[in-house]
């Protein structure tokens, strides 16, 4: 049996997917498991109540671990579970104590690898899906307002993520392993803008937010401001510095990382 949390997330759903279609028995997590549309022959279950029996693998999301991993690990241990796929950072890589996001990523790694499980950490760069913050104004004004237009980043695709997390749960070729995964190409936001403006089949305009708009947007969008302050350092120290891309995706799929030309194609419903 393998345990999914944040099943009904960006990556859990199409993890679901790709286990179901490995004929693999799936648990998944969810807050509210009654709205969890999931097709018939996944077993779903209250994210509070961590069932864990009979579980031998277990995709372990970030938000878990809010106010510590130390239980959430012991009961897996306690239950014989095997192995733990976490779904980490490529900000886990970076040592800078004042990020909030990279301390946050490292100290759950290091929870997992002290609990004696085998584990593999995923390390995704930025999430196609980020851009999804952008489709309000983009449906009714066709313009994203954000800071740092030229920073780059190299967004990839959930089901990329997905993809190699099921090859994780379900072999034993990553165990031990912490494969970064990127899409193919750096793009700054104001590229991200074009392609979506290209997927939707109008143009999109990016227009430059100041720093301190852009944190005063985020903290008022419920960000918390350590998380704000991280991000905007990140993008600062972003710009005009092309993204380098992993070939991580690659080497364990054995085909090319999705684009975000193929992200929005995806997902061009959400933007118009």
């Amino acid at each position: 049996m393998f345990l999914i949390t944040g099943a009904t997330g960006n990556v859990g759903r199409p993890l679901v997917s790709a286990l179901l279609a490995a004929g693999a028995p799936v648990r998944a997590l969810t807050r509210r498991p009654a709205d969890a549309g999931f097709p018939e022959g996944v077993e779903v279950a209250a994210t509070e109540d961590l069932p864990m029996d009979g579980v031998t693998a277990v995709f372990l999301h970030p938000a878990v671990a809010r106010g510590g991993a130390g239980p959430l690990l012991k009961k897996a241990v306690d239950h014989g579970v095997r192995r733990a796929v976490v779904l980490s950072s490529q900000a886990a890589l970076d040592d800078d104590a004042d990020n909030w996001i990279a301390v946050t990523h490292r100290d759950f790694e290091r929870a997992v690898e002290a609990s004696g499980l085998e584990w593999v950490f995923l390390r995704p760069g930025a999430f196609a899906s980020n851009t999804l913050t952008w489709a309000r104004t983009i449906r009714s004004q066709g313009v994203v307002r954000a800071p740092y237009g030229a920073a780059q980043v190299n967004p990839v695709h959930e089901r990329d993520i997905a993809e190699v997390a099921a090859r994780a749960l379900l072999g034993d070729d990553l165990a031990g392993s912490a494969p970064v995964l990127t899409g193919p190409e750096s793009l700054s936001q104001i590229d991200q803008a074009r392609v979506i403006g290209e997927a939707i089949g109008r143009p999109v305009r990016f227009e430059e937010l100041t720093p301190d708009e852009a944190r005063a947007e985020m903290i008022g969008g419920h960000v918390p401001p350590a998380v704000a302050d991280a991000l905007l350092r990140m993008f600062a120290d972003a710009v005009g510095r092309p993204a380098e891309a992993s070939p991580d995706v690659a080497r364990i799929m054995g085909r090319p990382a999705r684009t975000f030309a193929q992200w929005t194609a995806d997902h061009a419903a959400d933007f118009r």
